[in-house]
């Protein structure tokens, strides 16, 4: 396990971003989802420009508190995550991703820990997340995190 810096992502960094959450993606879909399903999912949520934009606006709004990404030493990116608190008191996980030969390496709860702090920092009192699938391959992880729910849409108190 390699220590990881968790901070707000810069704008030279939405093209690691894009391309991780991307690779995350088609692999955790890829035995969950059709083909054409996750390609939509890139499609939708990978967009370069759409995170460009994203990242360009850190913590613009409550509703939005930007991308967060975790770092290596050495500036790799390998994990991703954004959030922001859409209704009051009630924060939402937007994206969290990690790079798939670091995962179980305390990323993933390294960039919840994160974003759940800037979330409350906003009011929020609850956090929830929905999921592309009621099969989710992340849903362990989530659960673990005391996440309950039914179906795709998770939820906890923060």
């Amino acid at each position: 396990m390699h220590a990881v810096e968790v901070r707000p992502a810069a704008s030279a960094e939405a093209p690691a971003v894009s391309q991780l959450l991307a690779a995350v993606i088609r692999e955790s879909y890829a035995g969950t989802l059709e083909k054409n399903a996750v390609e939509r999912l890139v499609s939708v949520n990978c967009s370069l420009p759409r995170i460009s934009a994203e990242i360009g606006v850190p913590g613009g709004a409550p509703s939005w508190l930007g991308w967060l990404v975790a770092t290596e030493a050495d500036g790799q990116i390998v994990g991703a995550a954004a959030g922001g608190v859409p209704a009051p008191g009630e924060g939402e996980l937007y994206a969290l991703c990690t790079a798939p030969n670091r995962r179980r390496d305390g990323i993933g709860s390294a960039l919840l820990s994160v974003l759940t702090e800037r979330m409350r920092r906003h009011g929020a009192r609850h956090q929830s997340v929905s999921l592309p699938s009621e099969a989710d391959p992340s849903l362990p992880f989530y659960t673990t995190q005391g996440f309950k729910g039914a179906g795709r849409r998770l939820s906890r108190a923060i």
